[in-house]
C-alpha cells in the first residue's frame, strides 16, 4: 500500500482511511453471500445451514456428496451439456458481430454513430424481463420459439454490448496510421484487419468474449421465455431446484460457477493489463 505524501492534511488523512473503510465494507457486503455458500457446499448433511459439526470443524461433518450428486445426476448433467452447447455458440456470434460493429462505429465518417451505439448496447440498459418478453413474441412469429437457435440468438443479443464496449475501449488507443501504412504497401482490407488490426485489439476482443460467455452461461430469464424443456440450462436447473425440490446440490453447482467466474474474470484482468502494455500504458 502506497504511503500518503507527507504534506497531506489531517482532514485528507481522515478521508483517505474513511474511504478505504467504506470500500472494504461494501466489498464484504458483496462477497459475504459467496463466502457463506462455499463451505455449505461441503456439508455432509442435506441442510442449507451450518451443522454443529461444521462449526466445530469436524472432518466427518464435511463431504463431497453434493458434488458427486451433481456429476452423477442425469438432470444436472443434461443441463450442463445444454449450457456448454449454448454459451460457446452465443459467444462466437457475439464476438463476430460485436467486433465488426465496434470497428465500424469507430470510423468518424459513419453517420448517426451515437444513435446506433445506443441501440446496440440497449440490452444492457433495458430490463431483462422486457427483452425476454420481446424475444418471446418475436420468436413465436418466426418459428424460433423453443429451439436451440432461438436461445443462442437471444444470448448473443445480450452478449454483443459487452463485446462492443470492450473492443471500442481498445480501439481508443489504436494508431490509425498502421492501417494506412499497410494499405500503402498493398495489403487489402481483409489482410490489414487480420495482420495489423486484430493482433492489437485481440485482448479487447477476448475480454468481450469472456464477458459474453459469462452472461450466456449464467443467464436464466431469456431461457425461461424462449427455451423449452429440451434447452434447460444449468441456471434454469438451479432455479427449478430452488422452487420445486430443495436440493443442497445447488450449493455445489453455485460454488463451481463461482470458481469458473473467478477464473474468467482473472483472465479478463490479465488481458486488460496486456492490452495496456501493447498501447504503451502502464497498468494501474
Amino acid at each position: 500500500m502506497a504511503a500518503l505524501p507527507p504534506y497531506t492534511t489531517l482532514g485528507q488523512r481522515i478521508w483517505h482511511y474513511t474511504f478505504r473503510t467504506i470500500v472494504g465494507l461494501v466489498l464484504f457486503f458483496l462477497i459475504a453471500p459467496i463466502l457463506v455458500i462455499i463451505p455449505l457446499s461441503f456439508n455432509a448433511e442435506n441442510f442449507f445451514t451450518y451443522t454443529p459439526g461444521m462449526l466445530a470443524l469436524d472432518s466427518e461433518a464435511y463431504s463431497l456428496k453434493h458434488y458427486r450428486d451433481f456429476f452423477n445426476n442425469s438432470d444436472w448433467q443434461q443441463a450442463m451439456r445444454n449450457s456448454l452447447m449454448i454459451a460457446p455458440a452465443a459467444t462466437l456470434i457475439s464476438v463476430g458481430l460485436g467486433t465488426l460493429a465496434a470497428i465500424g462505429l469507430s470510423q468518424s465518417h459513419v453517420p448517426f454513430r451515437r444513435a446506433i451505439m445506443a441501440i446496440l448496447i440497449s440490452p444492457m440498459i433495458v430490463p431483462l424481463i422486457i427483452s425476454a418478453a420481446g424475444m418471446y413474441f418475436f420468436y413465436s412469429r418466426v418459428g424460433l420459439q423453443g429451439t436451440y437457435l432461438g436461445v443462442v440468438l437471444g444470448h448473443a443479443a445480450l452478449g454483443i454490448p459487452f463485446v462492443i464496449i470492450t473492443v471500442t475501449a481498445t480501439l481508443v488507443g489504436f494508431d490509425r496510421s498502421l492501417t494506412r501504412a499497410a494499405a500503402n504497401m498493398g495489403a487489402n482490407p481483409v489482410t490489414t484487419f487480420f495482420r495489423v488490426q486484430m493482433p492489437l485489439i485481440l485482448p479487447g476482443v477476448i475480454s468481450g468474449g469472456l464477458f459474453a460467455f459469462i452472461t450466456s452461461f449464467d443467464e436464466v430469464v431469456v431461457v425461461l421465455f424462449v427455451g423449452s424443456a429440451g434447452q434447460k440450462t444449468l441456471p434454469w436447473q438451479m432455479f427449478i431446484g430452488l422452487r420445486e425440490q430443495i436440493s443442497p446440490t445447488i450449493l455445489a453447482v453455485a460454488t463451481i460457477l463461482v470458481a469458473l467466474s473467478i477464473m474468467l474474470l482473472t483472465t479478463v484482468e490479465l488481458l486488460r493489463r496486456r492490452s495496456e502494455r501493447l498501447r504503451g500504458i502502464s497498468p494501474g
